[in-house]
């Protein structure tokens, strides 16, 4: 038993650190560029690595000389960090509510546009430690549930989702305030959630479809919810006040592209329009 502890925490110490490694510096290079070359900074919501470091890749293979650099996180963690003077060329957010802010507060240059959309799902442990096999189990008392923090795009759009399941009669009005008394964590993005219920932390989280990944749904199970109460996230992006104005409208442009929807789409991720 003390083996199967240290195997754990080995794990789990692994697992969390890769999601740091990965949401801080998952672009990052660690060879210095060469002085002719031009850097893109991109700061992105965190539910958007998979296809966005697609993105990043294919866009520097069609404009040689160009490196984009990616930074994760949630969205609203990257807009204080621009706010703060980070250097970013362009904002890719989880909602418009962050987006809404960096326009009002100066962050941005010209007009976000909405490239993409999600829908939320829960997910549970493939094991399901805590019996979790319908949306009705996560109000049940002592049932763990993980999701993310009010400030946070995927919080706000969870207890969005809850608030709407108390509206069904089958759920009952009290159907969201019982699951949120069930929240043993609130975290700061998206793929921290993910992590815990991987790592069996919590009996349940609240996620977007696009972070169930073919890797991640080796460890995990998914329920839908009903279209009644589900919620579209909307994906805007836009150039922050960039030195490189003509290669970050490039960047949005290609975003937009086939390419770069098909990218999206890979990823299970909704059309912007």
């Amino acid at each position: 038993m003390i083996g199967f502890g240290i195997r754990r925490g080995v794990v789990r110490a692994c697992t969390l650190a890769a999601v740091a490694l990965v949401l801080a510096s998952c672009a990052g290079r660690a060879i210095a560029a060469p002085k002719n070359e031009q850097k893109l900074t991109v700061f992105a919501a965190a539910s958007l690595l998979d296809a966005f470091n697609t993105i990043g890749k294919d866009f520097e293979k069609a404009h040689p000389g160009v490196k984009v650099r990616m930074q994760y996180a949630g969205s609203q963690q990257l807009v204080a960090q621009i706010e703060q003077g980070a250097d970013a060329d362009i904002l890719a957010s989880a909602d418009d509510r962050w987006m809404g802010y960096a326009v009002e507060h100066g962050l941005i240059e010209g007009t976000p546009r909405i490239f993409a959309r999600n829908v939320l799902v829960v997910i549970v442990p493939r094991m399901n430690p805590g019996r979790v096999d319908k949306l009705g189990d996560l109000a049940r008392r002592g049932v763990k549930v993980v999701i993310g923090a009010e400030p946070v795009p995927v919080g706000a759009y969870a207890r969005e989702v809850l608030r709407r399941l108390s509206a069904d009669p089958a759920m009952g009005e009290d159907y969201g305030a019982s699951v949120l008394r069930n929240v043993v964590s609130q975290e700061e993005n998206v793929k921290s959630i993910v992590a815990k219920v991987q790592l069996g932390e919590a009996d349940a989280g609240i996620v977007y479809r696009s972070d169930v990944t073919p890797p991640v749904g080796r460890h995990v199970k998914m329920l839908e919810i009903p279209k009644a109460a589900a919620v579209i996230a909307a994906y805007p992006i836009a150039a922050t006040h960039s030195r490189h104005p003509e290669l970050a409208q490039s960047f949005l442009d290609y975003v937009q592209s086939p390419a770069g929807q098909a990218a999206l789409a890979h990823e299970h991720f909704l059309p912007g329009k």
